[in-house]
């Protein structure tokens, strides 16, 4: 299989869908790989590298979805990229598609088989390939919330963990999975209050027991969340519905009971956003103000760490892509079911049903399409 390595073309997006060991481990099996020049440079990882693993070097990205057989990217195509892709290609990326109805739309009148890093979901409910970066933007959320905090970013002018005969700052994170945990864990190691919210009993009682005595466990509803936001300095969202565009869970007239300065990052935004008046920003111009408060809403917030996040992914995705490329998707997904979960669309037709219920589009069952029983 030729296996195709463009450069991620979204606004600040720094990081690259395979690493030199990838691409070596691909030939040694008999793959070909291409990769455009450049691609890992934001990674920190020359064109040499991939050259002395065994890549071929393509000068633009037309070359490169000329060629392939399978794309791997981190993430969503992009307009041009989507004008590029051909029917049948695998393209195997985060998608993110409830949060995006034009680009579903898109991507279906491709006739791609798009499969999803971030539904690919093992038995006991875990993420293999959407943790890595749950575990980096969780902690990021707290680092850009702090900074925000700062008076000359527009926050109040709070230390998140304050000083002795000074109190630390609340923060209050919706939703205990992977970025809550990392969200708290890192609130709590600078010394800050940290309230975790959620609806699952037995994931609190497993966060009680793992964090320290600054972090409390809260059940998540319209009641607490209220009460907890107001006195909240900085508030994480940190919601997931797999495959699903996020619930809202705070209001635009939650958002009115919080402090002047008070500081919102909401790590769903990919998937549509927690917050009400949450909308997409970039790392270049990541926040913006609404009724006093002040909104931190990137896309691609491990992008801005881009090597340790490049890394991380690698690591995680590239069993399925091997499997993917030396197996055929259908017979890959045939014999991992959790993989099976990643196949988002095929020959023009949806096979995610959250999808297809947020934009109202017919959709095929995943398993019948495989001939899985």
């Amino acid at each position: 299989m030729i296996i195709g390595v463009p450069k991620e073309i979204k606004e600040q997006e720094y990081r690259v869908g395979m690493l030199p060991s990838g691409v070596e481990t691909l030939v040694k099996q008999g793959h070909k790989v291409v990769v455009e020049k450049s691609a890992g440079e934001g990674s920190g990882i020359l064109d040499g590298e991939y050259l002395h693993a065994g890549a071929l070097l393509a000068d633009k990205a037309s070359d490169v979805f000329e060629q392939a057989d399978m794309i791997i990217k981190v993430k969503e195509p992009q307009e041009s990229e989507i004008a590029c892709l051909k029917d049948n290609q695998v393209v195997f990326t985060y998608f993110h598609l409830a949060a995006d109805r034009e680009l579903t739309e898109g991507l279906l009148k491709r006739k791609i088989t798009a499969v999803a890093y971030e539904t690919i979901q093992l038995p006991n409910g875990g993420l293999p390939l959407l943790t890595p970066m749950s575990e980096i933007a969780g902690r990021l959320a707290v680092l850009e919330g702090a900074k925000h905090s700062e008076k000359p970013f527009g926050g109040q002018g709070i230390l998140l963990g304050g000083v002795p005969g000074v109190p630390p700052a609340e923060v209050v994170i919706l939703g205990g999975g992977s970025v809550g945990k990392n969200a708290a864990k890192m609130a709590a190691g600078l010394g800050a209050n940290v309230s975790v919210l959620d609806v699952n009993i037995d994931r609190l009682r497993y966060l009680d027991d793992i964090m320290p005595s600054n972090v409390r466990t809260v059940f998540s509803d319209p009641h607490t969340i209220r009460n907890a936001i107001q006195k909240a300095d900085l508030l994480i969202g940190a919601v997931l519905i797999v495959g699903a565009k996020a619930p809202v869970l705070v209001n635009r007239e939650m958002i009115k009971t919080m402090k002047p300065g008070s500081v919102i990052v909401d790590v769903a935004v990919d998937q549509g956003g927690c917050v009400e008046t949450c909308h997409p920003t970039t790392h270049n111009n990541p926040t913006y103000l609404v009724d006093g408060v002040v909104h931190y809403c990137v896309a691609n917030m491990p992008g801005a760490v881009a090597r340790t996040a490049t890394y991380a992914l690698c690591n995680a995705s590239l069993p399925y892509a091997v499997a993917l490329a030396t197996k055929g998707f259908q017979k890959a997904m045939k014999e991992d079911h959790s993989l099976a979960k990643g196949l988002n669309m095929i020959e023009g037709k949806l096979t995610i049903r959250e999808v297809s219920e947020a934009f109202n589009i017919p959709y095929v069952d995943r398993n019948s399409v495989l001939s899985i029983a």
